[in-house]
């Protein structure tokens, strides 16, 4: 963005689940917390409570991971599961056609695009899917809306692109960083922090 936020964003990726152990591209399929995704999404949500000393929103993206993110880690901050706001632009990276797939089985199926993603990570779009150049298109009017400080719970590829967006990392870098799950990620003043 070419402004600041002036508000604090206080992000939370979802829990695991099976699939984030398989290694598998979920993008948008719609897969649900396992036991340690809720482990996880408590902890972050003890993690949170200091901020609630602010005016805190909360927003989430709509798919079933973040949505129980979202509820437990407000019981574990000692308010009620909701309600939440919920925002389909806040959905994960599209990743098209390699959704359900690992990076192993793409790179046999599919090596020529494999290896144009890897050489553009910020830029290439999978096909049928999305380039985090789109992605960061997609969330930006839910930056310029918030009106308070906000607690976010979404996805790896949505903390990539807000990175790059009002964190103060490269386009070129925020694709190659990790997103923790279990830990908030604050965004303030132009960077980005970890807490645990």
């Amino acid at each position: 963005m070419d402004t600041e936020l002036a508000y604090r964003l206080i992000f939370l990726r979802h829990g695991q689940t099976d699939w984030n152990v398989e290694e598998r591209l979920q993008g948008q399929r719609d897969i649900p917390l396992n036991g340690i995704g809720r482990d996880q999404a408590a902890s972050a949500g003890r993690s949170c409570k200091p901020w609630l000393e602010s005016d805190l929103n909360f927003l989430c993206s709509p798919l079933q991971r973040t949505r129980e993110t979202m509820t437990i880690a407000r019981q574990a901050m000692g308010l009620q599961p909701s309600p939440f706001a919920t925002d389909d632009r806040l959905k994960e990276i599209s990743f098209g056609d390699w959704e359900g797939m690992t990076w192993g089985e793409i790179e046999k199926a599919d090596p020529a695009r494999a290896n144009a993603r890897d050489a553009d990570k910020w830029g290439y779009a999978p096909p049928g899917g999305e380039s985090y150049v789109m992605l960061a298109e997609r969330i930006k009017p839910v930056l310029a809306e918030l009106s308070a400080d906000t607690l976010i719970v979404s996805h790896g590829g949505v903390a990539r692109a807000l990175m790059a967006l009002i964190g103060g990392v490269s386009p070129k870098r925020a694709p190659l960083l990790n997103v923790y799950q279990g830990r908030p990620l604050v965004f303030e003043g132009g960077r980005c922090k970890w807490y645990s």
